[in-house]
């Protein structure tokens, strides 16, 4: 017991380190001065280092051999603290500390120089900084890969999602990839039938904008005394432990995708809310994995407010903060806009079901450039040329292409495909959670998100990390992931008569 109680400590100090990089990283997408880039750029990178060599101690691997041995003194969530002590430690020993330095100054540097040629669509611009990222995260996967016996790439999907491999992957999206494009078709074929949709016009102030998102923020449950929300080029989640920060973009000429961003983000924050407090700062208190994160956002976002039962509620809301008058700002108008079918370039701004198009095109590139199958030089090429097969649609320039997301030049290689697994666990949850508790959707009319929170809260959020994602799905749901319940949700919304 006083062996596990030693690693306790230990990694309650690495949370503190990760909590303070958190806030780093944070405050470099939002507020920063460039002229610090440098410097913060050397100050995330000694802070992941000093977690680093904590964490790869000479004596953790045999505190942990240890604690294992004396496991029977240890109650059910200290033994499942242990577990995923293990994992991480796995993880973080089979990667050296200079290579984990490295990577995080060439991610800092790569990110900076990412914001410059996207917004330029310069691809040449950021080459150079994305080839040393991709050639570092190539490394990580080998490394990890051998100390794991896994391939390269199913290593660097574990560091997003325990357990996830490629071999459950590809079935799923295979799956899924086959029935899209008829459901695409189908979709608007179907929408063709409709009223025209009425244009909403601004502009929009970005102060009301802001003042909505807020009030909406609130309704699903956010605790604005942990957490706030704030602007950044890419919307995410991020900050803390106990002070959550979540940003969104705004258009003057369109609050809509602000508005669904802010949900989006505030389906991630409810999980980071919502964690166990008795293990905050160790791993068992950890959110399981970013499918499962994805899904809490994809869940408020898509299955909860796109749904009629919100827009219901929402039309209202919406018309009074920006004075909005005559048919445009009906329910009736506000959910065909919200549940309209058009391919389109950005991923982030993607119907519910084009979006699944977008990180097959991702996953599959992704996959190749650690392989070695495809050179980073090609990529803008390759990526076009999968949006047009998928799509059918003509990349026009880089910034719409391969240079909108932040993820590869930010060193998230692995985590694209947590997205559309997170829909399909986010189409599973909510079916549950709706055949549980009949007072979910009807609560949605009024605004009221207290019984979806509290069935999430019950067997998501306060879960950790203290039971598998196949685990938690099966309590939650009865079935292990499957896309059938997706494909029928999709089917249901977008092609019922």
């Amino acid at each position: 017991m006083e062996t596990y109680k030693t690693l306790e400590d230990r990694f309650a100090r690495i949370s503190s380190i990760e909590d303070a990089v958190g806030i780093l990283q944070w405050d470099a997408e939002t507020l920063m001065p460039e002229g610090a880039a440098d410097s913060r750029s050397n100050q995330l990178a000694t802070l992941k280092g000093i977690a680093h060599e904590l964490l790869t101690a000479p004596d953790t691997g045999d505190l942990l051999d240890q604690a294992g041995q004396d496991s029977d003194q240890l109650d059910d969530w200290q033994r499942a603290n242990l577990r995923e002590m293990r994992r991480v430690y796995l993880h973080a020993a089979a990667v050296p500390a200079d290579l984990v330095e490295a990577s995080s100054r060439a991610v800092s540097r790569a990110e900076l120089v990412w914001r410059e040629a996207r917004q330029n669509g310069d691809f040449a611009l950021l080459l150079p900084h994305l080839s040393q990222v991709l050639a570092l995260q190539r490394q990580i996967g080998q490394a990890k890969g051998e100390a794991l016996g896994l391939s390269p790439y199913d290593a660097l999907l574990d560091s997003y999602d325990p357990g996830l491999r490629q071999a459950a992957i590809d079935p799923l999206f295979a799956e899924l990839g086959a029935e899209l494009p008829d459901l695409i078709q189908g979709a608007q074929e179907r929408q063709k039938g409709f009223p025209a949709i009425q244009p909403l016009n601004g502009p929009f102030p970005v102060d009301d904008q802001r003042r909505i998102g807020e009030q909406l923020m609130q309704a699903v449950g956010f605790d604005f005394n942990r957490g706030r929300l704030d602007v950044s080029l890419h919307p995410f989640c991020g900050g803390s432990t106990g002070d959550v920060r979540i940003t969104t973009r705004y258009d003057e000429a369109n609050f809509m995708s602000a508005l669904m961003g802010v949900l989006h983000e505030t389906g991630h924050a409810l999980y980071e809310q919502g964690r166990p407090e008795d293990w905050h700062r160790q791993p068992v208190g950890l959110a399981r994995g970013m499918s499962l994160h994805e899904s809490q956002s994809l869940l408020i976002e898509m299955q909860a407010c796109r749904s009629w039962e919100f827009v219901t509620y929402l039309a209202p809301l919406v018309r009074e903060t920006f004075q909005g008058e005559g048919l445009a700002w009906s329910p009736e108008n506000l959910h065909r806009i919200l549940t309209r079918v058009e391919p389109g370039f950005i991923r982030v701004d993607a119907d519910e079901i084009t979006y699944p198009a977008h990180i097959l095109v991702r996953y599959q590139l992704e996959k190749a450039l650690i392989a070695g199958v495809l050179q980073i030089d090609d990529l803008p090429l390759a990526f076009n040329e999968e949006i047009r097969k998928l799509l059918g649609l003509s990349v026009p320039n880089d910034s719409l292409g391969c240079l909108q997301d932040i993820h590869w030049p930010g060193g998230a290689w692995g985590y694209f495909p947590t997205y559309t697994l997170g829909a399909m666990t986010a189409a599973q949850l909510f079916e549950a959670a709706c055949h549980a508790d009949s007072s979910i959707l009807p609560g949605l009319t009024s605004g009221d998100f207290g019984p979806l929170r509290g069935w999430l809260r019950s067997n998501v959020h306060s879960k950790g990390s203290s039971v598998t994602t196949d685990e938690l799905l099966m309590g939650a749901t009865g079935r292990p992931l499957s896309a059938d319940v997706f494909r029928t949700h999709l089917r249901e919304r977008y092609l019922a008569r």
